[in-house]
Formats: structure tokens, C-alpha cells, sequence
């Protein structure tokens, strides 16, 4: 009776496993396919929306793109204009995670709270005014204006992530270190910072994703063609009447996709770390 009893159960656990390999093999082709579209594209001469074998692989469409005007130009504008916003985002966003985390204060749950507010305000409801100052105070087409309000933009969020990263950090190190004739700033570069080092790589790989793939930002305040980034750029393969020439279109996004994943294999290696603790306190 037992053994009649269980084989129930077990085909029902079979059927809910299948069902959920089912629908997770589901979702992996939809994130799939179109990968496996770049792939095919960038390499077929007459690509169109398809996933198909080209006839006949070939390298025109990379030869095409790789210009000074297409790629090479947008490609270190972008690198430029990221890499600063990024660098001056996580700069900002750990000096003001610091206090939030180290040091209590009635102000600190309203502070985040309008933190977490501004991360759900959405970018085209304030670009309006934006471009009005922009233009009174003259930083309109002007990379490092609009670095500067890309890291603006990724602060709140960048300063949220931050100080949950650095609450992890016991503070129990730092006070070793103050015994140690160490000062705060010295405490915070030479010794929390270091200990979570995962936490700010997770925090610059996103504002880095972010500020990549921004479009509008750099459309609205850049307007030079030789300053535009790649994700502007993009435009030039879309032709008029809604005509797209989608085979350079696939081998420009293979081409724009790389920085972000060289950056992330150039610190993913942060991202599986600890807090080394080992030696940071006297016995």
C-alpha cells in the first residue's frame, strides 16, 4: 500500500520538474534567438530579420562598420563620456555612502527614502528643464556636462547599492585601524573599501551597463556629430522609409556590446570574493 501510495507523488514530482525544465528552456530560446540573430546577421550579406544560415559567411559587413565615422570615433566618445560618468558616480555615491552607513542619525531613513524616490523618476520627465539649464550655463554639447549629469542620473541608485555593500564591512576593522593612529579617510580607501571590493565591482559594472546603453541623455545634450557616442550613432544604419541595413546593424552591436564584457571579465573576478577579514585585526 505504501509503495502504491508513493508512486503518485513521484510521477506529480516528475510532471512539475518537466514543466519547469519546459519553461526554463522556454525563456532561455527567447533570450537566445535573438544573440543567435546578431551572430547569423553580422555575418550575411543579405541579413534581414530572419534567424537564418547566411548562403556564404563572410566579413563585409565588420569591413563596412569599422570607420573612423561609424565606429572608432563613437566607440571613444563613449568610452570617454561612460568611463568618466562612471568613475565620478562610484566616487560620489562611496562618500556619501560612508557617513549613511557608519553613522546613525534621524536623517538617514529620509535621506534614503529620497534617494529611492529619485531612482523611480523617469529620465524624459525632467529632460526638459535639464536642456533649459544646460543651455543658461552653457554646458549644452559638451562631454563633460553631460558626464556630469549621466553620474547624476546613477547616483541615487549607486549610493543605495554602495551603503548595503558597505554595511557588510564589520566595523570593527575600522576601529582597529583608528587604534592604529589611521584616519578616516585613510580607514575608508586603505581598509573598507578594499574588504568590499565585490560590492564596488557590482556597483560599477551596473552604472557602467547603464550609462552605456543611454540613448536620450546624449541625443538631447550633445548635439556635434563628431561628440555623439555610439548609442547614438546607431541611427546612421536606419535609412529612410523605415528601410535598415541589418546586417552592419548586427556586426555595429557584436562591435558595441565588447566594452561592457571585457569590462566584466576584467573584474568579474571581484565578484565572487568575501570580506577577507584574515590578518585585518590584531589578535
Amino acid at each position: 500500500m505504501t509503495a502504491t501510495r508513493g508512486m503518485p507523488v513521484i510521477k506529480r514530482r516528475t510532471r512539475r520538474r518537466i514543466a519547469a525544465d519546459a519553461a526554463l528552456l522556454l525563456v532561455a530560446a527567447a533570450f537566445s534567438l535573438p544573440l543567435l540573430w546578431l551572430l547569423l546577421a553580422s555575418v550575411d550579406s543579405d541579413a534581414d530579420l530572419r534567424v537564418r544560415m547566411p548562403d556564404s559567411a563572410t566579413f563585409e559587413n565588420f569591413d563596412a562598420v569599422l570607420t573612423d565615422e561609424i565606429t572608432f570615433t563613437p566607440m571613444l566618445n563613449s568610452l570617454l563620456l561612460c568611463g568618466g560618468a562612471t568613475l565620478l558616480t562610484i566616487a560620489c555615491a562611496t562618500l556619501a555612502a560612508y557617513p549613511l552607513s557608519r553613522y546613525r542619525s534621524r536623517f538617514n531613513r529620509p535621506y534614503l527614502l529620497t534617494i529611492l524616490f529619485t531612482t523611480c523618476l523617469p529620465i524624459t520627465a525632467i529632460m526638459v528643464p535639464v536642456y533649459g539649464l544646460f543651455v543658461q550655463v552653457d554646458l549644452i554639447d559638451t562631454m563633460y556636462g553631460t558626464a556630469l549629469f549621466l553620474a547624476t542620473s546613477q547616483l541615487p541608485f549607486a549610493i543605495w547599492l554602495m551603503k548595503n555593500f558597505m554595511d557588510g564591512v564589520p566595523k570593527v576593522v575600522e576601529e582597529a585601524a583608528w587604534t592604529d593612529g589611521a584616519s578616516v579617510t585613510q580607514t575608508l580607501t586603505r581598509v573598507v573599501l578594499p574588504l568590499m571590493g565585490p560590492g564596488v565591482a557590482v556597483v560599477t559594472i551596473y552604472t557602467f551597463i547603464m550609462l552605456w546603453g543611454n540613448f536620450f541623455v546624449p541625443f538631447m545634450l550633445l548635439l556635434s556629430p563628431e561628440q555623439l557616442p555610439a548609442s547614438v550613432s546607431i541611427f546612421s544604419f536606419f535609412g529612410n522609409y523605415g528601410s535598415v541595413i541589418y546586417g552592419q546593424l548586427a556586426a555595429f552591436s557584436l562591435l558595441y556590446s565588447a566594452p561592457v564584457l571585457v569590462l566584466y571579465i576584467v573584474i568579474s573576478r571581484r565578484l565572487g570574493g568575501g570580506f577577507a577579514l584574515g590578518g585585518a585585526v590584531k589578535g
